[in-house]
């Protein structure tokens, strides 16, 4: 059962729009659309939402950054539910690909994310398990998984207070491929001794202990390898296969039988084409393809080969997160289509998701033209849009600015006529083009909205705030001016974002700022993931006083400390500065009630114009409702963040948590070595902040700030002392048998522990 809980209820015109949305859902309208300003509490009303109907819901976002702020945000207002976060694990990728106007290849490339990792696991393992699970995910929820069924299989799910013999326990995991051992144990192994059972899955450094009683299972704990000492205590485990595929040794043979078949048909067709070189390429590369999944189970882009393995037939789709949200909603609550989806920023998120395909498509058209790639390679892909639509029963789209496409897609569900501004835009999704953006870029977002009826609307803050003033300023001394207006902000203990055209220019106004002074930071694509949030964490605390960024800052950042959004190049006319990339910045201000915008622009572009008409008449539209009831707008309050707080998750591989609330183990599967992840690249917890090193590098936090216990703990009692001593012994005793990788492991984790404590 979802609970909600919060020290404040709706207010505003939150209840309305909450009301109208869940009579929607509830009398069947497939789409709808929630017109929230920034800072109106649409997060809020979305758990009202999940709360009222009591079904499980996936969230999606368009960015990983903004993922994590929101999903931090419902865990807090769902302290008593499962809210897992679900993103892709690559920091960093480069796809596999081919040009042949230049006949080069490019091999991938990728750099995984092992917390991410722990956490996607986490994810699936809720939702084969509970029903009250709420996932905040990004694009890549439409990305292949493994069917729910052969996840359930392959997987021991174990529990304190679960009812079950030893014995059994052990059949589970001989059935997983582990062996079993009587003395010395190493990974992959378990051992049975009393009622005291030992596990050490393959992606995990330490092993766990399972102890039984008369009831069942008593305790399950993680303890280090050497001395059996406890490091962590868990309520939940699930225990992963010792082999990487979740499949049957028959179906694995099956699997290679169908890749050779298709390699003979292909080289045949190559040949009949007098395409001798990319017939000889394929079978090269495929053969050897092959003895590595003979020999050792697994090879370099084994994902191509997914249709085999699944067993699917030739286009048709890859099981993927909706999959599993299907399959609970027919578990728990009476019907596979009982859940929900909710696109936040859906003006961005819609085209994201429909773009998708085509890029993959195009990508590996190259590669198997050209005998790289067996055919097979195009069914290891995203959804297309239209199979998205197809397989989401209800969906909520919401945002402070909804595109053309939703808008379209209200109409056409809820059989109304579609305003001629919308007529040459493909209803749910699809790709912009530049035509088509000319016929539709005539008509202004307010005028497309009056033409639709259904569109909840929801413009008063419950705080009072009005949409935040905007002036103009010419481009002629604009970094200087910025400054001083940065220097006051600076001395009223407010924030600044700055947001510019290009990566360079945003780390060269960076660099500037700090060289005079000011403590600043840049924010784009380039930087990885946790270093993001880490960024952001330090601007609110006071770290830094200002993040120069250019599309990171501006769909649903929410930072009540800012006061001052910049905007370089306004009147410039293109995606990053049209009307509603415009309004979705200015909201950035509109959360402190001292909020300015300054637009650094030598003319007014229509843009410029249509998003400065739109704020002003919903300020005189907010500041009438103020005087009406009384309101004086008040900055939101927002308890301030914890730098590195995932520290000791991320060290015990705890993520999401078990059904009685308590900490779940998970593990990576093994095969998924995340080489050079963040997790290990970087210090966690260590140093003192310097802009000029990598963000992870400093995250500790202020000495003034309060930082409870709990925060810190990660196991043992809350004494980390005692951990460290545990891991002091260890470390000597591995070093006495030359195990200086395992010693300088130890090593690292002792510093971090360190480190996150001082």
């Amino acid at each position: 059962m979802f609970v909600l809980r919060s020290d404040y209820g709706p207010a505003g015109d939150q209840q309305q729009a909450i009301d109208s949305l869940v009579e929607q859902i509830e009398g069947g309208q497939e789409r709808c659309v929630l017109l929230g300003v920034t800072g109106s509490g649409k997060t809020f009303a979305m758990a009202n939402i999940i709360e009222k109907l009591q079904m499980p819901t996936l969230i999606l976002s368009h960015n990983k950054t903004l993922a994590r702020q929101l999903w931090q945000e419902m865990s807090e207002l769902f302290p008593e539910n499962a809210v897992e976060y679900f993103v892709s694990y690559y920091d960093y990728y480069q796809p596999e690909a081919y040009i042949p106007g230049r006949d080069l290849y490019i091999d991938k490339e990728l750099q995984m994310n092992e917390r991410i990792e722990q956490e996607r696991f986490s994810t699936v393992a809720s939702l084969v398990s509970r029903p009250d699970v709420v996932t905040i995910g990004t694009v890549s929820s439409i990305y292949g998984l493994n069917p729910p069924e052969v996840f359930e299989q392959n997987h021991l799910r174990l529990q304190v207070g679960q009812s079950i013999d030893p014995q059994d326990v052990v059949r589970e995991l001989v059935g997983l491929q582990y062996k079993r051992t009587t003395g010395g144990m190493t990974r992959g192994d378990i051992r049975l001794r009393g009622e005291v059972l030992d596990i050490w899955m393959p992606s995990r450094d330490d092993p766990m202990r399972v102890r039984f009683g008369w009831e069942g299972i008593e305790k399950i704990q993680i303890c280090e390898a050497i001395s059996w000492e406890v490091l962590y205590d868990f309520e939940e485990a699930w225990i992963h296969p010792r082999e990487f595929y979740m499949t049957s040794e028959e179906s694995f043979n099956e699997a290679l039988e169908d890749i050779e078949h298709e390699l003979d048909g292909r080289v045949d067709w190559f040949q009949g084409k007098g395409m001798d070189i990319e017939a000889h390429r394929l079978e090269g590369r495929t053969r050897f393809d092959l003895e590595m999944l003979t020999e050792i189970g697994s090879c370099k882009g084994v994902e191509n080969y997914s249709r085999h393995f699944d067993r699917r037939q030739r286009g048709e789709r890859a099981y993927c997160l909706l999959d599993f949200f299907s399959t609970n909603a027919e578990k728990f609550h009476g019907g596979d289509d009982r859940y929900l989806v909710i696109m936040d920023e859906s003006h961005v998120t819609l085209p994201q998701v429909g773009g998708m395909h085509g890029g993959d498509f195009s990508r590996k058209k190259n590669l198997i033209d050209h005998g790289f790639r067996l055919p097979s390679a195009y069914d290891n892909r995203p959804l297309r849009i239209d199979e998205f639509q197809s397989i989401v029963p209800q969906m909520v789209y919401v945002s402070a600015t909804p595109g053309e496409r939703e808008l379209r897609h209200l109409a056409e569900v809820t059989k109304q006529e579609v305003p001629k501004g919308l007529l040459h835009v493909q209803g749910g999704g699809g790709v912009s083009t530049p035509e088509l953006e000319k016929r539709v870029g005539s008509s202004t977002l307010e005028g497309t909205l009056s033409e639709i009826e259904g569109v909840v609307k929801m413009e008063i803050r419950p705080t009072g705030l009005l949409d935040p003033r905007i002036v103009v300023k010419g481009i002629e001394g604009q970094v200087q001016d910025l400054m001083s207006e940065i220097n006051s902000r600076v001395e009223r203990d407010e924030r600044v974002l700055v947001t510019v055209m290009t990566i360079k220019f945003a780390e060269e106004v960076a660099g500037y700022l700090e060289r005079n002074g000011i403590k600043a930071h840049y924010l784009h694509s380039e930087i990885d993931t946790l270093e993001r949030t880490e960024i952001i964490k330090a601007l609110r605390i006071g770290h830094i006083d200002v993040i120069v960024g250019i599309n990171l800052l501006r769909e649903g950042l929410d930072i009540p400390e800012v006061s001052l959004v910049a905007i370089f190049d306004a009147d410039k006319q293109g995606f990053l500065r049209n009307e509603r990339s415009l309004l979705q910045t200015i909201g950035r201000a509109s959360r402190n009630e001292n909020g300015i915008v300054i637009l650094y622009a030598d003319s007014i572009s229509p843009s410029m114009e249509a998003a400065m008409k739109q704020t002003t008449a919903r300020r005189s539209r907010q500041k009438k409702h103020n005087e009406e009831h009384g309101i004086t707008p008040k900055t939101i309050q927002k308890p301030l963040p914890v730098m590195g707080q995932e520290i000791g998750d991320l060290l015990a591989g705890a993520a999401g948590k078990g059904s009685g609330g308590g900490r779940r183990l998970v593990a990576k599967a093994p095969g998924k070595k995340g080489l050079d992840g963040l997790a290990q690249k970087f210090a966690l917890g260590a140093g003192m902040w310097n802009t000029s090193d990598s963000v992870l590098d400093n995250v500790s936090q202020p000495e003034w700030a309060e930082i409870p216990s709990e925060n810190i703990d990660i196991g043992d009692g809350g004494d980390v002392s005692r951990i460290v001593e545990k891991l002091e012994k260890e470390m000597r005793a591995a070093a006495a048998r030359l195990d200086f990788e395992r010693a300088a492991s130890i090593r690292d984790r002792i510093i971090q522990l360190q480190s996150a404590t001082n």
